[in-house]
């Protein structure tokens, strides 16, 4: 049912909507001139006529008022497209300001629409009046989420905090690229091809991490350990060589390796090193920084060492007849 009153209110396909269009005007322009007085008399009888109050409406009446009302939204649903075309096409303005453009030329164009709609069907605006507390209301408490989500939108693209094209990180997890943002929705695409459709409200509400929101740069930590019978400069000369070596590094800032403890088994270090464009992944890089690590730490004789337990038993053992040994008795 949904589909249905979608394609009335928005049509589809250009041919098919210049047809309906001009069918529609031929209907109205046809009323308008007396063809139709005939089943006019027919419709708009007291017998077809229901009233409510001292309001009555006629199958006639219902019926006009449905063309009038096809007609309207008809008309709008070209009128924005022609706009959102106009928009579009517009190279010179950011993505983020055409999409604000085009939201509040839709706002008000529907708006302009809906009003005239109204007029057609003969219902008297000033009336509206009466029922604008019942609708608040309504609003208020039934499409709360909806304004809300509606006007975070509006927020987000007026801040231009999230763009196109940004990779975000959310406080749940989600990790992953803005493709789209629309008046109710933010599409998020995750590495694994994951479409997440996140409220509109939840970018403003919660706290989001932007990756690229002032620049691409993000930096990388790797930390790792060596034996103590190693050379600590030599391994920390190393991994600072690893990192340089590595075209992705960027330049500015260095890399930077710091000693951080001395641990139960490994004295440990910790590598800070940038990469200038964080939209083409961070993993990579990483990896390869820690081959190259691993690769240099064995030619130059470098030990990582895993952790190791002693075993300390007091007293001398026994064994007895099945092999096991257990602990002598002195005494």
């Amino acid at each position: 049912m949904a589909n249905i009153w979608l394609k009335i209110v928005k049509p589809g396909r250009s041919a098919a909507k210049w047809l309906l269009f001009l069918v529609l005007i031929s209907i109205v322009v046809a009323t308008y001139l007396g063809y139709f007085d005939s089943v006019r008399q027919v419709l708009d009888t007291p017998a077809l006529t229901l009233r409510i109050g001292s309001f009555g409406f006629s199958a006639y009446t219902l019926l006009s008022s449905m063309i009038a009302i096809a007609l309207v939204f008809w008309t709008t649903a070209i009128i924005v497209d022609t706009v959102e075309r106009r928009i579009s096409g517009i190279q010179s303005m950011r993505a983020a300001n055409r999409a604000l453009v085009l939201k509040l030329a839709q706002i008000v164009i529907y708006l302009i629409a809906f009003l005239v709609g109204l007029d057609f069907v003969g219902i008297d605006l000033t009336t509206l009046t009466v029922f604008s507390g019942a609708v608040g209301i309504g609003l208020g408490f039934g499409l709360q989420k909806i304004a809300s989500n509606f006007i975070s939108g509006l927020i987000l693209l007026m801040e231009k905090s999230i763009e196109e094209g940004d990779l975000i990180e959310l406080s749940d997890g989600t990790f992953g690229y803005i493709r789209r943002a629309s008046a109710r929705y933010t599409l998020v695409e995750t590495f694994d091809s994951k479409e997440i459709l996140v409220p509109n409200e939840d970018l403003i509400t919660s706290r989001v991490v932007n990756w690229t929101f002032s620049n691409s740069s993000a930096r990388i930590e790797i930390e790792l350990g060596v034996s103590y019978d190693s050379d600590i400069d030599l391994a920390h000369d190393l991994i600072l060589a690893a990192a340089r070596e590595n075209p992705r590094c960027a330049i500015s800032p260095e890399p930077a390796c710091f000693l951080r403890s001395f641990g139960d088994s490994s004295v440990n270090f910790t590598l800070h090193f940038w990469v200038e464009d964080v939209t083409l992944g961070r993993w990579p890089t990483q990896s390869e920084v820690m081959f190259s690590i691993w690769r240099k730490f064995k030619d130059n004789g470098i030990e990582i060492p895993f952790p190791q337990r002693d075993l300390h038993i007091k007293g001398p053992l026994s064994f007895n007849g099945s092999g096991e040994a257990t602990p002598s008795k002195e005494g």
